[in-house]
């Protein structure tokens, strides 16, 4: 008797705790009174359901090598020289490789010690040049590749997530796949041109001085003095449209936007947007030093190799913060704040494939869902009432907070509920009716050979439990391969799949037993059993 007791005091806790998850996700129960008081998750749509856009993303992972190598290049240049060690700027040569040329030929071993120590190359070849001059080739293992390969997609993910999270998405799904691809859906959006334009921007901000001295005409010929660089001024037309003028700038960034923490939009004293950007400590002092050296010169704020803005620096600029204007509609310069506040992306990102969900067709799909769950789940309760009876209405109460438990799991665990997902529940409704039978069946046995109600139910329960177990185990283990090799819908599936099989475990064999010892114990010896 006791240990009744506590199994129906633990049956009840999940039961209600699966219902106060599953409460608001029905229409109109959120956002009422009762609402407050209940836990605010509720079930997510998926795109299918919802409607929404779907992007699959290719990152240039070459591209990504490229700047990695450079950058660590410029690492390498700059240990050397706090060894009064003197290099040339280190040139990129492939993915895997850099060359170096070391001027004085007598610090070789010097040199080739701080490459051991501060870089990840490795000396691939040198080779000796005029005036004592060394060249070198250094490239790095397959293994850091692969390592900067994982950071690159781990870092294009979350900068993509929080760029989606600051556009008011809600419930974005966002996930690696194979081939350096990533594969973003967005349920419910309806303005695809503004998310790809935001999801795509690399916004990699670079502050650079422009070269006043150079001559663009000759620029714009290819004839360029050693460290610099020809790029573009952007200019809006009254239409709308962008005039590019050319420019000259020194290739060297002095400041880029990795020193960026806070990005906003602000109205100057003519009501034009522009946008304020507030730097971290070290890019507060190094912006700081920047126009106090600089006074009368004009710097070029760079974004993705175009130049916004090329204003003269007036006067040493303290308090870390600097502008970005360009004659910005609201909506640009809200956009361009976003990418600089999640951050730049660490490679150029490419729309691989562009797909739009209506949200008609999600609502069609909806109700067509939930009418094959309704005329399913109707279909198998009216057979369980006809063909066992009382035992027949057990396993329909059952079957019916199996449901419940779901729909609360899906909540609670964050999942988002797709077509597939829908598909996963509906054969739920027919596997979980499945221990049922095999328990009843069992009871029906002991009973013919003149065993009490009481002692069937106990030898049912006992004797159907470890077949239940091992065939539910197998399809669990099926379901979570799904789960872990699929993609999207298949996914989808899994879940509801994997999530159903739990609960349907749960409330055939435990909460089941506990409505049977309920109504057979104070029935005696003698008492019936409808099954």
């Amino acid at each position: 008797m006791q240990s009744l007791r506590y199994r129906a005091i633990g049956a009840l806790v999940v039961l209600v705790l699966g219902l106060a998850y599953m409460l608001p996700s029905l229409p109109g129960v959120k956002d009422s009174a009762l609402g407050n008081i209940l836990p605010g998750d509720s079930v997510s749509l998926g795109l299918d359901l919802k409607g929404g856009i779907n992007l699959t993303l290719g990152v240039d992972m070459d591209t990504a090598m490229d700047n990695n190598l450079a950058r660590l290049g410029d690492d390498l240049k700059a240990s050397a020289r706090e060894k009064e060690i003197f290099v040339l700027r280190p040139t990129v040569l492939d993915e895997n490789r850099i060359e170096v040329v070391l001027l004085k030929g007598e610090q070789k071993d010097a040199f080739e010690e701080v490459i051991k120590q501060y870089s990840p190359f490795a000396v691939e070849n040198s080779t000796g040049m005029d005036d004592d001059k060394i060249k070198y080739a250094l490239a790095v293992s397959p293994q850091y590749r692969a390592e900067i390969e994982k950071l690159t997609m781990e870092q294009a993910i979350k900068t993509i997530r929080n760029r989606i999270d600051q556009f008011g998405v809600a419930e974005p799904d966002i996930r690696r796949q194979q081939d350096n691809r990533i594969q973003v859906q967005l349920p419910g959006l309806q303005d695809p041109e503004r998310a790809i334009k935001i999801i795509g921007q690399t916004a990699h901000l670079e502050f650079k001085m422009v070269d006043e001295t150079a001559d663009v005409a000759k620029a714009q010929q290819g004839i360029l003095a050693p460290g610099r660089e020809l790029s573009v001024l952007l200019r809006k037309l009254p239409n709308g449209e962008y005039a590019e003028s050319p420019i000259v700038l020194k290739k060297d960034a002095v400041l880029t936007g990795d020193y960026v923490t806070d990005a906003k939009v602000l109205l100057d004293t003519w009501n034009k947007p522009y946008v304020s950007m507030t730097f971290n400590a070290r890019g507060g002092t190094i912006f700081t030093n920047l126009t106090a050296e600089n006074v009368n010169r004009r710097m070029a704020i760079v974004l993705d190799g175009k130049v916004y803005s090329a204003p003269v620096i007036q006067e040493r600029i303290s308090g870390g913060k600097a502008s970005i204007t360009g004659t910005f509609s609201k909506e640009e310069a809200r956009d361009l704040a976003v990418v600089l506040r999640a951050g730049s992306l660490p490679a150029p990102v490419i729309i691989l494939e562009q797909r739009t969900v209506g949200p008609s067709l999600g609502q069609e799909s909806i109700d067509n869902g939930i009418l094959s769950a309704i005329i399913g789940m109707a279909a198998v309760l009216i057979f369980m009432v006809i063909y066992y009876g009382f035992a027949g209405f057990v396993a329909d109460i059952v079957l019916c907070l199996n449901i419940m438990l779901i729909l609360g799991g899906l909540a609670a665990f964050g999942a988002t509920l797709t077509l597939p997902g829908i598909a996963g529940i509906i054969l739920t409704i027919g596997m979980a009716v499945d221990a049922n039978v095999i328990i009843f069946e069992r009871i029906r046995e002991e009973l013919r050979r003149g065993l009490s109600a009481t002692q069937a139910v106990s030898e049912g329960y006992g004797r159907a439990t470890l077949t239940i177990l091992d065939a539910n185990v197998t399809t669990v283990i099926a379901a979570v391969i799904l789960y872990q090799f699929g993609t999207g819908p298949v996914r989808g599936f899994a879940v509801t799949l994997t999530l159903g099989i739990i609960t349907s475990m749960f409330t055939a064999i435990f909460v089941s037993r506990i409505l049977f010892d309920l109504y057979t114990r104070n029935r005696g010896a003698d008492a019936k059993l409808s099954i």
